[in-house]
């Protein structure tokens, strides 16, 4: 019995750099058949809206190089050895103080290299190469619990846009490719991580007050009930979001897709893939190619923070590998806190 030969590598240009293109048959999507060369094509498709997304940004590689139902890792270090000599990086700082020297896409070669390597999302960090310390992105996660779909992350990220106009503030939402909602502004690049995060618990306090009933900041999920949770903790040190443009690692091989907030009340995750999203992109361009055009001044959120900090509600618990950090209530879900509580009586 004779097998099927192997596809072989093949040489591609991408800006200006030749990137190499092995086992360009493999199956990265089985339920589409979506293979290798499948992804990275798309990827130099929609190379206009991935590099806005990426440009000059640490960059954490959530690779499947057997296909998305095989192993899957987060790579946040270039390998030592085999990277082609433009292959640009920098450094940045964990929580723990490690650091780790993370892909730092310069041109679209870049994104063609790391598809080559298994690439299937790709999860930036909220800061330039230049100042990996003051986030020059504010990112507002929308994320649907059980009992909620992405029809109430919409209905919150109308509460979401009115409050950014009423602060003069651009936001642009796109799809988080499964059943949530992200918003994005561009911000002055002026801030700390914790000042930005508490910018943003500021924020998501206030939507949470105008749609009690649909929205909540609880962290821990016994507290969140059927409501859309606004997930400020994505605006902690080393957390990141799948970029604009990103492929999702799921069955229909969706995307995290830009949209208008005019379309956002008409969409559905669904409609954005691997297949129909590029000629999107060609046809309508990227919604958010204006959004560098607005950078903003977020004293406004800080003042709110400091209102909040008066009046009795401070931080709010950071992700569990953080260290802690200073006025952070107990990371203990009340739950046991109460249990421990009634032990110690």
């Amino acid at each position: 019995m004779v097998g099927s030969a192997k596809a072989a590598a093949v040489e591609v240009e991408v800006a200006g750099h030749q990137v190499r293109l092995s086992s360009p048959d493999r199956v990265i999507f089985p339920g589409r058949g979506f293979t290798k060369k499948d992804v990275f094509e798309y990827y130099v498709a929609v190379g206009d809206g991935i590099m806005r997304a990426l440009r000059s940004r640490p960059t954490t590689l959530q690779r499947f190089p057997d296909g998305i139902e095989g192993e899957m890792f987060f790579q946040k270090r270039v390998p030592a050895r085999g990277v082609p000599p433009w292959v640009e990086t920098a450094r940045i700082k964990f929580p723990s103080g490690r650091t780790a020297d993370e892909l730092c896409p310069a041109d679209l070669a870049h994104v063609a290299w790391a598809a080559q390597m298994g690439t299937v999302v790709f999860h930036p960090w909220p800061v330039r190469g230049a100042d990996v310390d003051r986030p020059d992105e504010m990112r507002i996660d929308l994320d649907p619990q059980p009992g909620t779909d992405f029809g109430d992350a919409v209905t919150v990220a109308g509460e979401v846009r009115a409050l950014l106009d009423e602060l003069g503030a651009t936001g642009l939402p796109k799809t988080s490719g499964g059943r949530g909602v992200h918003v994005y502004l561009r911000i002055e690049p002026r801030w700390t991580f914790t000042e930005v995060r508490r910018a943003v618990i500021a924020f998501a306090r206030e939507v949470e007050r105008r749609r009690p009933d649909l929205a909540t900041t609880a962290w821990w999920k016994e507290q969140r009930g059927e409501k859309v949770f606004l997930d400020y903790n994505q605006m902690a040190r080393d957390r990141t979001i799948a970029c604009a443009y990103s492929l999702r690692a799921n069955a229909r091989a969706t995307v995290s897709t830009p949209v208008t907030w005019d379309e956002l009340a008409d969409v559905e995750p669904d409609d954005f893939d691997l297949r129909t999203v590029p000629p999107r992109l060609a046809k309508i361009g990227d919604p958010y190619a204006v959004l560098d055009e607005t950078p903003w001044d977020i004293t406004p959120l800080l003042e709110w923070a400091e209102r909040d900090d008066r009046g009795g509600s401070g931080d709010l618990p950071y992700p569990p590998d953080h260290p802690k950090m200073p006025g952070e209530p107990k990371r203990v879900q009340p739950s046991r806190a109460r249990q421990t509580d009634g032990k110690s009586e």
